[in-house]
């Protein structure tokens, strides 16, 4: 049987998972202590997010793909970020990817070559190696960027996810309807 092209397998995808910090962040986590009642501090997490990317979520969607997260910190400011862009599935906490991405896959019912993921460091590789398109931020570790189908010319935080959107979407032939209906403001996700 032949080996799928990465344009190929692409063509398939109905699920773009992603990892957060290093994919839709740059990988820097900012901490902020706050005093709170004089004895106890709270911190308080900020993270970047490409509007690039929130506006390919958008595109995603007009286009027919779903979305969603899997990551192994737990974080408000994600949460709130996933809420803004109305992910369909929002893993945050998890150890082992690889069993998310499989749970995910069995609730949408599809194959795993139906299913892409982007990741950008060691702990993204069983999810990467066991989805039908796997895709690599251009700054990921070398592992990482050798296990992947695609990597996408920005780095993460920098519109890497929107990359990897525009390539599946222009590989199943829907990236100009999706950009056409976008701009006539046919979508209800924020960027």
């Amino acid at each position: 049987m032949p080996k799928l092209s990465p344009v190929a397998r692409a063509r398939k995808i109905k699920l773009l998972l992603f990892d957060v910090d290093g994919v839709l962040t740059d990988g820097k986590i900012y901490l902020f202590p706050v005093p709170s009642d004089g004895q106890q501090k709270i911190v308080v997490e900020a993270k970047g997010f490409s509007a690039h990317d929130g506006a390919g979520i958008s595109l995603a969607r007009i286009g027919g793909l779903k979305t969603g997260l899997v990551t192994r910190r737990n974080s408000e400011t994600v949460a709130l970020r996933a809420r803004d862009l109305k992910l369909e599935y929002v893993y945050q906490g998890i150890t082992d990817k690889l069993a998310a991405f499989r749970a995910i896959i069995d609730k949408e019912g599809i194959n795993a070559s139906a299913a892409a993921f982007v990741g950008d460091d060691v702990i993204d590789l069983p999810p990467m190696q066991n989805c039908g398109l796997s895709i690599a931020v251009a700054n990921a570790r070398s592992e990482v960027r050798k296990s992947a189908h695609y990597i996408t010319p920005n780095a993460g935080g920098e519109g890497a996810l929107r990359d990897a959107i525009e390539y599946i979407l222009k590989a199943q032939g829907k990236w100009k309807q999706a950009v056409k209906e976008y701009v006539a403001g046919e979508s209800n996700v924020g960027n």
